[in-house]
C-alpha cells in the first residue's frame, strides 16, 4: 500500500527551516512529501504566510530544482491556540505551555490516526520546548512509519532571515552579525538529521488513541502501562486491580484466576491443562474452594459447581484461560502482558501461571463465605 507522506513542521519567528528540510531532503535521495503543515503561533503564522506564500520562496525552491509542488496553503498553517479558544501568540506562562503541548499533541495524534499516512516530523524551528512536545507526542503516538528529524544547517547560515535554502545558482546575501560579509547561498551546507525516538504507542489504549486527550493524560496513561506491575484481588468485589485500572469479573473466571494466583504464591507447581477424557479431581477441589469464597454456597444448583463434580476438565480449563485473558487484553491492551495466564514449557509438558512476582500480588480482605 502506498502511504501518503506528510511532513509536519513546529516552526517559530523561522519558517525557513521548512524550505531547509525540503532541501536536504531532495540532496539525501529521499522523497519529498505530498504535503506540509505548518504548527506554529501567531506571529508565526503570519511570518510562515508572508515568507513562504505571499514572498514564493517555497514555490521558487521547487522550481529551482524542477519538483513537483506538494499541497501547501494558508490553511496548512495551524495556530496553536489558548485553552478559551483564542489564538497562542507567545509561550510565556504555565498555561501557555499547557495549551502548547495539548495542541501539538491533538495534532500528531490525528496525523498518526491515518494508516495510509507517514508522518515526517521536523523539530528544526520554534521554541526549545515546541521541539520537545513535538518529539515527545510523536515518541507517544508514533508508528513505525513515521520520522523525526532535525536540520542543521552551516553557521553563517543558520537563522539568517534571507536563506531559505542553497540555491542551485549564485547568489549573495550579507551576515548576519557585524562583519556583514558577503555570502553565496549556493555555498550553504544543509543536511538532515534523523532523530531515534521510542515508541509508545502500544502502551495507550483505544480511548486515548482515537479521541482527544491532553499531554498530561497521554504521558500518564503511557507511564501506567510501562510502569511496574502490580496486581490487587478483591475477591469480596468480584474484581481485580491491574495497572490501578479496575477489572470486574465473573465469580467462575475469578475464582480460577486466584486459583492459579494462590498456587504460585504457595510455590506449588504449576498447573497443567487437564487431558482430554481424563479431569482432575485434585484441581477441582482446590478451584472450588476459591469459588465457595466468591459466590457461596449454592449447592449441586450451580452450574459451575455442577460441572466440576467428575474433576476439572481440559474444556473448563481452557474455557476459564481464554475468557480471562481475552478479558485483559481487551481492557489493558498491550499491558495485559504482566497479568495473563501464561503458557511455560513445551508439549506434553507445558504448564500455566502469571507472571508476576509474590511482591507484585496483594489480596484484599476476603469473604469469609
Amino acid at each position: 500500500m502506498n502511504q501518503k507522506s506528510i511532513l509536519l513542521a513546529v516552526t517559530g519567528l523561522t519558517p525557513q527551516v521548512v524550505t531547509e528540510t525540503l532541501y536536504a531532503l531532495h540532496q539525501q535521495g529521499q522523497g519529498l512529501p505530498e504535503q506540509i503543515h505548518i504548527l506554529t503561533t501567531a506571529e508565526g503564522y503570519q511570518r510562515a504566510r508572508l515568507t513562504l506564500i505571499n514572498d514564493g520562496w517555497l514555490a521558487q525552491f521547487y522550481t529551482d530544482y524542477q519538483l513537483p509542488k506538494p499541497d501547501f496553503t494558508e490553511q496548512h498553517i495551524h495556530i496553536l491556540q489558548q485553552a478559551n479558544g483564542e489564538p497562542l501568540v507567545d509561550i510565556r506562562t504555565q498555561a501557555d505551555n499547557q495549551a502548547m503541548a495539548d495542541g501539538i499533541t491533538e495534532w500528531i495524534r490525528n496525523f498518526t490516526a491515518e494508516p495510509e499516512m507517514a508522518l515526517h516530523v521536523s523539530i528544526a524551528g520554534g521554541r526549545k520546548t515546541m521541539g520537545f512536545y513535538a518529539g515527545y507526542a510523536l515518541s507517544l503516538y508514533g508508528r513505525s512509519q513515521d520520522r523525526l528529524s532535525h536540520v542543521l544547517v552551516s553557521a553563517d547560515y543558520e537563522s539568517h532571515p534571507q536563506f531559505y535554502y542553497p540555491t542551485p545558482y549564485t547568489q549573495v546575501i550579507y551576515g548576519n552579525d557585524p562583519t556583514r560579509k558577503p555570502l553565496d547561498t549556493q555555498n550553504a551546507e544543509v543536511m538532515i538529521a534523523d532523530i531515534a525516538f521510542v515508541r509508545l504507542r502500544h502502551g495507550l489504549d483505544d480511548a486515548l488513541l482515537q479521541g482527544q486527550t491532553s499531554f498530561s493524560q497521554s504521558v500518564a496513561k503511557a507511564q501506567q502501562a510501562l510502569g511496574p506491575a502490580r496486581l490487587s484481588i478483591d475477591l469480596k468485589q468480584r474484581s481485580i486491580k491491574a495497572h490501578d485500572t479496575l477489572i470486574k469479573l465473573i465469580p467462575a473466571d475469578l475464582a480460577f484466576y486466584s486459583w492459579l494466583l494462590k498456587r504460585q504464591l504457595a510455590e506449588q507447581p504449576l498447573p497443567t491443562c487437564p487431558n482430554e477424557g481424563a479431569p482432575e479431581p485434585g484441581y477441582a477441589e482446590e478451584y472450588l474452594q476459591e469459588y465457595r469464597l466468591i459466590n457461596g454456597e449454592l449447592g449441586g444448583a450451580d452450574r459451575t459447581i455442577h460441572a466440576l463434580q467428575q474433576g476439572m476438565s481440559k474444556s473448563f480449563f481452557e474455557q476459564r484461560k481464554s475468557r480471562i485473558n481475552k478479558t485483559l487484553q481487551h481492557t489493558l491492551a498491550h499491558a495485559a502482558i504482566a497479568y495473563l495466564i501464561s503458557a511455560v514449557g513445551n508439549r506434553p509438558n507445558t504448564r500455566y501461571q502469571i507472571l508476576l512476582n509474590a511482591d507484585q500480588i496483594q489480596y484484599q480482605q476476603e469473604n469469609k463465605g
